[in-house]
């Protein structure tokens, strides 16, 4: 086994909008390719799940339109710029999302082809070693994004005020206050019915504010059962979220994330709403 590439990384930037190159391919041959040629054992199927409709063969070669857009990323990270890419190894590419439903929004894309077509639900519930793999990445990206969220909100928070303290002493004390945990306002999850073909775990902050947060389909996506988190898998075979369809969670009433305020289905006084909990939460 050839070992992984080195590993790339870059400050948080937020991305442009611009159309995925539809015209990039995996290469013919490579270590990648040989390792994870073998063929997975079939996940068991669930009546009723939403399921992928992409129409490409093979996962890894265009084109990448439409629901395939995340391929492109996959297969040649290095060609997208740096603004877009977070990191990438053998194993995963971490990306900005393009349309980022909270002020911070990554997504972390497996490289495996032998999962990349499967559904998120059976991906990581079938496959233990595959699971720990995505879970290590995981905690990795949730500390990479706690700590940009320091970075971005860490003057403002009266959580902070000590460790600003210190690090603004002369001398500096040799031992820092922990200021706030900032990992707890990381989550990291899938959705029961993704919206792209190629397997991604979103990886957010818990805050929902942002100018691409449009629909109430975009809300509950991430404020309902909808959004499976890492820790609960794998999925037993009877867990009601392989059913997001018959479950309707895209359909229910809103509620506030951090005060839980119900809402009905008003969504424009949600999102004035959500901007005075963001302001809040960002200063606790």
């Amino acid at each position: 086994m050839s070992a992984p590439e080195k590993e790339t990384s870059v400050e948080f930037i937020t991305p442009e909008i611009k159309p995925v190159d539809s015209t990039l391919s995996a290469p013919q041959h490579n270590a990648f390719t040989m390792l994870m040629s073998s063929k997975p054992p079939s996940p068991p199927k669930t009546k009723g799940k939403l399921k992928l409709t992409s129409t490409n063969p093979d996962p890894f070669k265009g084109p990448f339109t439409g629901k395939d857009g995340l391929g492109a990323y996959i297969v040649s990270p290095e060609a997208h710029p740096p603004s877009h890419i977070i990191h990438h190894n053998a194993s995963f590419v971490v990306i900005n999302d393009n349309y980022p439903k909270s002020s911070l929004h990554m997504l972390i894309l497996p490289r495996d082809p032998s999962k990349t077509f499967l559904h998120p639900i059976d991906a990581l519930s079938t496959d233990d070693q595959f699971l720990d793999s995505v879970k290590q990445e995981v905690a990795k990206v949730k500390a990479l994004g706690a700590s940009e969220l320091r970075r971005r909100y860490g003057k403002q928070s009266k959580s902070e005020q000590a460790r600003n303290e210190a690090l603004d002493a002369d001398p500096a004390p040799e031992t820092l206050p922990p200021g706030r945990y900032w990992e707890k306002s990381m989550m990291a999850g899938i959705h029961a019915g993704p919206s792209m073909n190629h397997l991604h775990i979103h990886v957010l902050s818990v805050d929902r504010e942002n100018v691409w947060m449009k629909h109430r389909k975009h809300y509950n996506s991430f404020n309902t059962p909808f959004f499976v988190p890492m820790e609960d898998f794998p999925l037993a075979v009877d867990d009601p979220r392989r059913h997001p369809g018959r479950e309707d969670y895209l359909g229910w009433d809103f509620r506030c994330w951090r005060c839980g305020a119900w809402y009905g289905n008003k969504f424009a006084k949600l999102k004035g709403h959500l901007s005075e909990e963001f302001k809040a939460w960002r200063e606790e």
